[in-house]
């Protein structure tokens, strides 16, 4: 995919030359696309190129613009008169655009995408993919609105494109996600908006206001490098009470790597030696690092609710079970002291999972994770059942 030193609007009505923009673009593309690639969503993205073009899989091209918003503004303002500008979409507000240049891009609705009957790479488009489409742009949107807050800049819509890979037969985010895909607004203030209606508002394109619009794509493709970064640490303890546990906590080791968490193991007894267990905790207490403490023992778990009464950490207790004394075992961890917190799961999964949506709140790179599990797991239940009617008939 390679980018073009040009700059257009009104459906290439007003077009020009913008020296520099097919690297500020690319640059833009690409640390987006790693982003939400990294997340897990699905793309057509594989890798930077060069400064101007990067690497992608093959796609036959959905012809639908699909547009998220979370904020009311530009042209929905104009079809929706009495709607003030500001007024802000919960959940985001989704419109589809059939890419028609010389109609001026009209709003389809989902009926119209279906009855069109698509078929791309072998692949119909019909209710089961317009609605992998839909869920997957809001994620894509909520996913990107999440990782530009740090930066206290708004995301206020996002126009995306979607193509079915020609070797997977699957629906991929494929096109470009740059400056010219979005709105954004610094501190939520249209004013200092920094995207390329900088450039749709220019009552006259002179060398100087080019270059105004220039160093705003260049200030959002110096930027976006940081979408990949966070500032927010985060690990998880697993205390075991004995080593016999190993392989259940090993599984919940390899979970929290899945979201991108450290994780360390213990083994410790809060029965056979309270003193190390609680030394253990204050070396973690100890070091300034956001930390969530998981307590494995079956039997009679004392493990989780000495922890829960002794920090102000998170603590989750995932007890392993045991054929003949599974049922013991688990009200052993539910049933707690008076003014203990020590919420329990049984699956070493689930620990991993309830680790991360704490961690999720203030690092965007893990609750990017989080958000794309959901869409892929939707994803794969829509598919099944698609799959089972087929063979049903």
């Amino acid at each position: 995919m390679q980018s073009k030193d040009q700059i257009t609007a009104g459906n290439a009505a007003r077009k020009d030359r913008m020296e520099g923009k097919a690297a500020i673009s690319n640059t833009t593309t690409s640390c987006v696309f790693q982003l939400l690639q990294e997340a897990g969503i699905k793309t057509a993205f594989v890798r930077k190129q060069s400064d101007t073009a990067f690497i992608a899989a093959h796609c036959e091209m959905i012809p639908i613009e699909w547009v998220c918003r979370r904020i009311a503004t530009g042209s929905f303002l104009k079809r929706n008169p009495g709607v003030k500008e500001g007024y802000k979409f919960y959940p985001p507000k989704i419109e589809m655009f059939y890419k028609d240049d010389a109609n001026n891009d009209p709003q389809w609705s989902e009926e119209q995408i279906i009855e069109a009957k698509f078929s791309f790479a072998g692949l119909t488009i019909g209710q089961t993919e317009v609605d992998i489409m839909s869920r997957s742009t809001q994620a894509i949107f909520e996913i990107l609105e999440k990782a530009w807050q740090p930066q206290n800049c708004t995301l206020v819509d996002l126009k995306i494109e979607f193509g079915v890979n020609v070797l997977t037969k699957e629906i991929v985010l494929a096109d470009v996600i740059d400056n010219d895909s979005w709105r954004l607004w610094p501190a939520g203030d249209r004013s200092q908006q920094k995207d390329k209606q900088s450039y749709r508002d220019l009552k006259e394109v002179t060398p100087e206001a080019l270059q105004m619009v220039k160093r705003n794509f260049e200030w959002v493709s110096e930027r976006v490098e940081l979408l990949l970064k966070t500032k927010s640490q985060g690990r998880v303890v697993v205390l075991m009470g004995s080593s016999s546990d190993l392989s259940h906590c090993e599984k919940i080791k390899k979970a929290c790597a899945t979201f991108g968490i450290p994780c360390e193991l213990r083994v410790t007894s809060a029965h056979k030696g309270p003193d190390e267990t609680l030394r253990i905790k204050a070396e973690y207490e100890g070091d300034g690092i956001p930390t969530v403490f998981v307590a494995v023992a079956g039997r009679s778990n004392g493990l989780g609710p000495v922890m829960s009464g002794n920090t102000a950490y998170p603590v989750v207790n995932c007890p392993p079970l045991s054929a003949d004394w599974g049922t013991q075992d688990v009200w052993s961890s539910l049933r707690l002291p008076s003014g203990l917190s020590c919420p329990t799961t049984l699956s070493p999964e689930g620990a991993a999972q309830f680790a991360a949506q704490i961690f999720g709140l203030n690092n965007h790179l893990v609750w990017a994770k989080l958000r794309s599990n959901m869409l892929n797991t939707w994803i794969s239940l829509k598919q099944a059942d698609k799959k089972l009617r087929e063979c049903s008939l």
